[in-house]
């Protein structure tokens, strides 16, 4: 503890009114509360009540005196944040927070500009672009300078011209390495001559052109510099190199090299959760912070009142294992809490019924509500396995900061494709992607072409022959790719016509060419294991083709051999007979029902309680009672991207920091023995983040294997999981009983009988009302709650007991 003498500020007594806002403060956060002037450092952990600290720090300087109202400024990182703290602040004084210079370093920049406008070389009513208004704007440049777009993509060109931004570059300070960077800075060059003529401006020059009104006008600099005596900046850690720039601009001069500072600046920040360098920030500024502005004092927010124990040592064992910390270790006085439990799956689908298994028992338990269950993951792709099994058995979810997976745009693209394979009639479909990838079809081309389907009474596919010139012959392109894919594709698997179509389409080098674009590539390849993942669930068999139906529309379920297939096949590799219509369906068809389906239910209405799926990086500024960490494999977290850099590494770990520290209560860590990647079956390594936990505050589920030998399933393996496991799934080992499925008991002794509950793959679970024929042709009856009653053909259906 500081002495006391120190905790009051630059010897400013509390006053009456000062001394309730002290109340509750531990010691840190008294003492970065009361801070003296100058510049200060506050390492604030997680959960260790920063927001706090900040506001009472304004509180405080406010109300004690030291600064007015217009002599603060405070930069957060998002709106949301900012409004809580003036809202906080409203509470705290009697004061109007409204003319308060708090915000993001986008809004502030914007006050700064309004205020001189004319000097900043901007008319007063300048308008600003959103990402969305940018790419327009960048769009009708390439088409006034007759730009090829399939060589300089529109989107790739935003974010060129916002890196240049971010890196305080104007064309003539951006290094030419190549032709294809010559030509980019000549379209940056015009793009901010359109821009200036329009009065627009976009996100990456609010920040730009603030900048230099500051660096080349000393009367405004130096009286913004005298005007804020008091600087206060959150997330220091996620600062790039133009705010940190911009800040030290604000904060005083460069003389002789040396930055000669005004008033205080305090930095609060945690080097620890640096996780987006992949958007700019550095989290050398601290550092760097420290060094220029000759910071003397740090403080150290180590209470954390979020978390047990255990969950905050394992945090503190694996983010010491990283290089140039600035230190610091998260304590509780709540006591131990729960061991974090640690789970093996012999496979990604026993993993994720493994987690909706865990989550079904803390809901009903009343340990938590699903709202405060929260499933974290490295990839975005990896969603679709959990959303799959939550679908199954109707676990309301929603997916934080994101889409669902069949919601994606480039899953909707990909699908679109595959049901025009299906369905050349689709006119949804066709519309959808026929100038995606771009093909140089035009609005006005598509209206000419859905006039003529209108006339004729035909669809868009068979009205393309009428269309005559350019427009004709793009669509006519468009329409011949798609029939040769069909024919190319006739009596391959699922996962074969997926790929080709993925290759043919231009997808998937549309997506690789974005700058953004590994993620969503990412999500086509999961694409691939889906489609995998649903042949072999539904009982067609990976290998399974696309089989033509029966002419008349009958069931090919009779003989084999009279059908034209082979009388040896297995079942698996026939077309399935749904179990609702008796209609035959080939696994691309009955995938795409699949996919509709899941598509369209499930999701969480807005207040409803629902667990909660995201990203780690999307889980940032967040915390929940009990948390479920995924996938964690070598070459998955950490990422494969980041293995070859340590930097990369040790960004990774600090992404496992964020997520451990996201829980309150309980905290779950997952790996699985293999994992369908890419379509394929891969065996993966347990992550090297296992092994930095430490072994106390663990609790193995299953047997821990030691080393990083390959997980290849061991039916030698001995033990089982005894978290509530009723069966069996996966492979058959003793060692890695999988919920909640019971096992199948065969037909024609299927077992049934009236009133017992049963559990289906896509409808979950429901009640046998009754039954009917035997052998082959028995039939059960069956109410779903949430998909009503059904009839489903034993020999097909998917039913199992729920004891």
């Amino acid at each position: 503890m500081l002495p006391q003498d120190s905790l009051s500020g630059a010897g400013v007594p509390p006053s009456g009114q000062a001394a309730p806002l002290l109340h509750g403060l531990n010691p840190e956060q008294l003492a970065a509360v009361t801070l003296p002037a100058g510049h200060a450092l506050i390492l604030a952990g997680a959960g260790s009540g920063k927001t706090r600290v900040l506001t009472t720090r304004i509180a405080w300087l406010l109300s004690t005196g030291q600064a007015a109202p217009g002599g603060i400024l405070a930069v957060t990182f998002t709106n949301k944040a900012a409004k809580e703290m003036l809202t906080r602040l409203s509470a705290m004084l009697p004061i109007n927070v409204r003319g308060m210079w708090i915000g993001t370093f986008h809004g502030l920049c914007n006050r700064l500009l309004r205020a001189h406008h004319k000097l900043a070389g901007l008319p007063q009513t300048f308008q600003i672009l959103d990402t969305q208004d940018q790419l327009s704007a960048v769009k009708r440049l390439c088409k006034q300078f007759n730009v090829d777009e399939e060589r300089f993509k529109p989107k790739e060109l935003a974010y060129f011209f916002a890196g240049c931004k971010e890196e305080g570059l104007r064309p003539r300070d951006v290094p030419v390495r190549d032709e294809d960077t010559r030509n980019k800075v000549e379209l940056y060059q015009l793009y901010e001559e359109q821009c200036q003529r329009e009065g627009v401006v976009d996100f990456g020059e609010l920040m730009l052109r603030s900048y230099e009104l500051l660096r080349d006008n000393d009367p405004v600099r130096v009286h913004y510099q005298r005007r804020f005596a008091h600087m206060l900046v959150d997330e220091f850690q996620d600062t790039n190199k133009l705010q940190y720039a911009w800040l030290k601009l604000l904060a005083g001069d460069m003389v002789d090299g040396r930055l000669q500072t005004r008033g205080s600046v305090i930095a609060v920040g945690d080097d620890d959760q640096s996780i987006y360098a992949f958007r700019g920030a550095r989290v050398g500024n601290m550092q760097d912070f420290v060094r220029e502005f000759g910071v003397e004092r740090q403080i150290k927010l180590e209470q954390n009142y979020r978390s047990y124990s255990n969950i905050l040592d394992s945090a503190n064992a694996l983010i010491a294992h990283n290089s140039k910390r600035l230190g610091k270790n998260l304590r509780t006085s709540q006591g131990p809490g729960e061991p974090v439990r640690v789970y093996e799956a012999n496979s990604d689908l026993a993993e994720a019924q493994w987690m909706v298994d865990e989550i079904r028992q803390l809901v009903q338990g009343g340990t938590a509500t699903r709202s405060e269950i929260a499933v974290l993951y490295r990839s975005n792709a990896q969603s679709r396995v959990i959303e799959s099994a939550l679908f199954n058995v109707a676990v309301p979810y929603r997916v934080y900061g994101g889409l669902r997976f069949f919601e994606r745009a480039e899953i909707k693209h990909a699908l679109a494709y595959l049901r025009l394979l299906e369905n050349p009639h689709d006119d949804t479909s066709f519309m959808r992607v026929v100038n995606f990838p771009a093909r140089g079809i035009g609005a006005r081309s598509l209206e000419s072409l859905q006039d003529v389907a209108r006339q004729i009474g035909c669809s868009l596919h068979d009205a393309v022959s009428s269309i005559s010139g350019k427009a004709g012959a793009n669509l006519g392109a468009f329409v011949a790719m798609i029939d040769v894919l069909r024919e190319q594709t006739q009596g391959q698997n699922l996962r074969a016509i997926i790929g080709q179509m993925l290759q043919a389409s231009g997808l998937i080098e549309h997506y690789r060419n974005e700058k953004e674009g590994a993620d969503r590539l990412e999500n086509l390849d999961e694409l691939i294991s889906a489609a995998e993942s649903f042949v072999t669930q539904e009982g067609f068999g990976k290998d399974a083709v696309a089989l033509p139906i029966d002419e008349t529309g009958a069931p090919l379920t009779q003989s084999p051999a009279s059908q034209g297939l082979d009388p040896n096949a297995p079942l698996l590799n026939q077309p399935l007979v749904d179990a609702d219509t008796g209609e035959t369906l080939s696994p691309l068809a009955a995938f795409l029902t699949h996919a509709a389906l899941e598509a369209g239910d499930n999701q969480a209405q807005a207040g409803q309680d629902a667990v909660q799926l995201m990203t780690v990086h999307a889980s940032k500024g967040l915390e929940f009672d009990c948390v479920f960490i995924g996938g964690l494999e070598e070459e998955l977290f950490p990422h494969q991207n980041a293995m070859s850099d340590q930097g990369g590494l040790e960004e990774e770990r600090r992404l496992m920091y964020v997520a451990i520290t996201r829980a309150r209560a309980r905290l779950y860590l997952s790996h699985a023995q293999t994992r369908l990647l890419h379509g394929q079956t891969r065996y993966n390594l347990r992550s090297r983040f296992f092994d930095e936990l430490p072994e106390e505050c663990l609790k193995w589920l299953t047997p821990r294997q030691q080393g990083f030998a390959s997980y290849a399933p061991d039916m030698r393996a001995v033990g089982a999981y005894q978290s509530g496991a009723r069966g069996q799934s996966g492979f058959k080992s003793e060692a890695f009983t999988s919920p909640p499925v019971p096992p199948r008991k065969e037909a024609p002794a299927h077992g049934l009988r009236v009133g017992l509950a049963v559990f289906h793959t896509k409808f979950g679970e429901g009640k046998v009302l009754a039954l009917e024929g035997a052998g082959d042709d028995a039939r059960a009856q069956v109410n779903f709650p949430r998909h009503g009653t059904k009839w489903l053909a034993l020999a097909v259906a998917k039913l199992t007991i729920v004891e």
